[in-house]
């Protein structure tokens, strides 16, 4: 692969790091893109193939991904890992950050299994490019479903969380109150500002892993399991755990979340151990790029993550649901007729 240019592994970064956040399947993007270009791109950039390089490249980007992910909820990374060690030292699990990081982890423990046993079975045998347009209008089909068939609890969820919204804004804005007594994490042009106040609001996060934290271990577990379909190239991990989320009571706001939670330690781990690959030959000649590729795709996927969690506070997953299925549809109708 030491073919491999600067301007694609740019796009291959950009695309990776933003479809790896929004619920439309990194991987499904990475094996349909070069079947639809065609030529040696479709060659050279298959993901099926053995020893893949292409592959070795697109999942070594998810460190940069992870690392995005990392530096964009570092705060709520610093109180569950402090949860996590203190629950450690004092033998028991009482509040909430120490409740939610071994969700996390319990959540986790399902896709990383089945990753390690059935990635590589999984990629040759459905990472065939017809196949993950299917697979990426099945996507859109969780989706859309997803968001037509959500549970009274999930939609009780969402009312709740925008009063509670408006409540704590009305309560940091309220006339004569100090600006000092912003709650933690505001600040005094917060509280001269509501329309700033609902848009970012500050107390959001700590709310937001409070609510996160009473879900219980089998609604966790049940959630993380279904990254499981996300082996599947058009599957998207990150949709697939918020579909699951609203289904099990959660708002959408606290499954998008929760999934952004769950696919830190997951892509991480998938790129750390791509590494040592990328640092042999199958790096060979093309570490610039990776380095370049894994820039870009380090920024797409903070910037995306800091769009979507604000997006899914007043708006649905269904126009994802229903580019996924354009897309899917059109790319197998495309290539039947090139074949």
């Amino acid at each position: 692969m030491t073919h491999l240019t600067y301007l694609e592994a740019g796009v291959v970064g950009l695309v990776q790091g933003i479809s790896e956040m929004f619920p439309v399947s990194s991987l499904g993007h990475n094996v349909l893109i070069p079947a639809l270009i065609g030529g040696t791109c479709a060659k050279d950039l298959n993901v099926a193939a053995p020893e893949s390089p292409y592959l070795a490249f697109i999942v070594g980007l998810h460190v940069a991904t992870a690392i995005a992910l990392l530096i964009y909820f570092w705060r709520d990374w610093v109180r569950i890992v402090g949860g996590f060690f203190s629950s450690l030292r004092e033998r028991r699990v009482q509040t909430a950050d120490q409740k939610l990081a071994w969700l996390i982890i319990l959540a986790t423990i399902p896709v990383g299994l089945a990753g390690l046993a059935f990635e590589h079975a999984f990629r040759v045998i459905f990472g065939k490019p017809v196949i993950a347009a299917i697979f990426l209008a099945v996507n859109g089909v969780i989706l859309i479903a997803g968001e037509r068939y959500r549970t009274r609890a999930s939609l009780a969820a969402d009312a709740a969380l925008r009063e509670a919204r408006a409540a704590r804004a009305a309560a940091v804005t309220a006339p004569g109150r100090p600006l000092q007594a912003v709650p933690a994490g505001g600040s005094a042009a917060v509280a001269a500002d509501p329309a700033r106040y609902e848009r970012d609001d500050p107390d959001g996060p700590v709310q937001a892993d409070r609510r996160l934290a009473t879900m219980g271990y089998p609604r966790a577990l049940l959630i993380g399991s279904a990254q499981i379909l996300a082996l599947l190239a058009g599957i998207s991990r990150d949709g697939v755990a918020m579909v699951a989320g609203m289904a099990r009571g959660l708002s959408r706001e606290d499954a998008a979340r929760f999934a952004f939670l769950l696919a830190t330690p997951v892509i991480l781990a998938a790129g750390v151990l791509k590494v040592p690959d990328l640092a042999g030959h199958l790096g060979a000649g093309i570490r610039g790029q990776i380095l370049f590729g894994s820039v870009l795709s380090g920024v797409g996927a903070y910037l995306s993550v800091r769009f979507l969690l604000r997006y899914l506070r007043t708006r649905t997953l269904t126009p994802f649901g229903v580019y996924c299925l354009i897309v899917g549809l059109g790319s197998v109708a495309f290539l039947g007729l090139v074949r």
